[in-house]
């Protein structure tokens, strides 16, 4: 991605961080040590499993989802306001059975809200928000395989995303909800230098580049297209990025193609372009104050410069491998180099930008997924909708910056980022690393926009860093092992 290839910033004296630090540390309650290990244990076995679709066992974050709705809002009592239960949206017996099979017990509250206008008749546009971890890939999923006719063998339904690990997840996500649908095809737009012959599945899941050049040379037919859907649509919209692409991809699909937009965030600038880009769409947003990811808990240590924060990563290194972690950086030479020297200190860890052939891309997201490789170093490109289960830790080596104007704060990337963490309810701590005054800058200016607790970590006391991080993490194993029960004592 751009962001990748940018300079970094001059470096400059460490600052002191009296705003950041005087930040209430939140009270933790403690949990057996051995419940925690185990707890972790479990959750690198599970790094492959699909999560966050869904009202699964854990418990959702309650976010307050505002409704603008075309065609509706007169009249909120309206049947298809929202739905309680999978079997009340009339899906067929083989979706609720793939449903079923994944443990889905209701819908999460994006999908209740948004799964009844998805499917409505005649198809209208959707703008869905709603935080990471949410389901918010299982809602336009179970549209998607609702409107699939079998005994059609051309595409019907396209996903676009920004990376290729993101359609990989989706195309698992997409097969394993479908499952049980006798027929169905699903395949990949992603580069592949091996494709021979047109597509030919039901549903596409792809990056635009790929798509619009498989289009243009007729082995794409999008004639038959039915749905649109951009997962991470802020990004996918953006003018800097692939918006272009994305405008394309539509230009050459039918007139009137059901377009769905999903995202966490929306900024104002690429608000204005996705009601061009989805006309007369319906809308489900959050509220600006819940646009936070609840439950992560969010330190930071403040550096001596550049080579302190490494030595101070390497530290810190024993707790990552608890279950897994992802450590975020801004540029591509600088995850090789980190790769480099944590792998020549005896660690292992895996880095994944896009400077790597796709081929060899897949064998790394893989083996982060499966727990083979617990640490894993990247840019942005991970950055959107990687969903791995076992993750508990997201480290920002590099406060996210923007690249116009260059190295102001990103506070949409830094909430995608440590989105990764927390997935639906789940276990998540975000540590950031300060080493100047322009990082401190940075994150003290996308803390106050979130209204986000941070609190500091210090680089001396490794015994309290230790007390601190493990102590977030067996509290919330607790509270969520609680919800569990309490979820199951309700399940029908």
């Amino acid at each position: 991605m751009s962001s990748e290839t940018s300079p970094p910033p001059a470096e400059t004296e460490s600052a002191p961080a009296p705003d950041l630090a005087s930040r209430i540390t939140p009270k933790e309650t403690e949990a057996p040590e051995a419940e925690l290990e185990t707890d972790m244990a479990q959750a690198s076995l599970d790094g492959g499993h699909i999560a966050g679709l869904g009202g699964s066992a854990l418990e959702e974050p309650e976010f307050d989802v505002e409704l603008k709705l075309s065609d509706l809002q007169a009249d909120p009592n309206n049947p298809l306001y929202s739905v309680k239960a999978f079997e009340e949206l009339n899906l067929s017996p083989e979706i609720l059975k793939g449903i079923s099979q994944l443990n889905f017990r209701k819908p999460s509250k994006i999908q209740e809200r948004a799964l009844p206008l998805l499917l409505r008749d005649p198809p209208t546009n959707l703008i869905g928000q709603s935080q990471s971890g949410t389901g918010k890939t299982a809602a336009f999923t179970l549209n998607m395989l609702s409107r699939v006719d079998l005994n059609l063998k051309r595409p019907q339904a396209l996903v676009l995303a920004p990376s290729r690990e993101l359609a990989r997840q989706i195309m698992g996500v997409v097969q394993a909800m479908g499952q049980f649908v006798t027929g169905l095809r699903v395949v990949s737009a992603v580069p592949d230098p091996t494709r021979k012959g047109p597509l030919e599945g039901h549903i596409v899941v792809g990056t635009p580049g790929t798509v619009m050049d498989l289009i243009r040379r007729r082995m794409l037919d999008p004639q038959g297209l039915k749905v649109l859907v951009l997962d991470e649509a802020d990004n996918m919209l953006d003018q800097q990025g692939m918006g272009d692409q994305c405008k394309r991809v539509k230009s050459l699909l039918p007139r009137d193609i059901q377009v769905v937009l999903f995202s966490a965030t929306f900024p104002e600038a690429v608000e204005k372009y996705a009601l061009h880009f989805a006309p007369n769409a319906n809308e489900l947003r959050l509220k600006h104050d819940e646009l936070t990811v609840e439950g992560i808990k969010q330190f930071f240590f403040d550096c001596d410069g550049e080579e302190h924060k490494y030595q101070t990563l390497v530290r810190f290194y024993g707790l990552m491998t608890i279950a897994s972690s992802i450590i975020f950086v801004k540029r591509r030479d600088t995850a090789a180099e980190i790769e480099r020297r944590m792998i020549g200190d005896g660690h292992k860890v895996a880095q994944l930008t896009g400077a790597l052939e796709g081929a060899d891309r897949d064998k790394v997201i893989d083996s982060f997924r499966t727990g083979e490789a617990k640490v894993l170093i990247t840019t942005n490109v991970l950055s959107r909708g990687i969903d791995v289960q076992s993750v508990s830790i997201v480290i920002n080596y590099d406060i996210p910056e923007l690249e116009r104007p260059r190295g102001a704060p990103d506070p949409e990337t830094y909430l995608h980022r440590i989105g990764r963490t927390g997935r639906f309810g789940r276990v998540g701590v975000a540590i950031n690393f300060l080493s100047d005054a322009a990082s401190f800058s940075r994150l003290q200016s996308i803390t106050s926009y979130f209204k986000a607790e941070i609190t500091p970590l210090p680089t001396d006391d490794w015994d309290e860093v230790e007390e601190q991080v493990k102590k977030v993490i067996k509290s919330s194993r607790a509270g969520r092992t609680t919800q569990e029960m309490n979820m199951d004592g309700s399940a029908e």
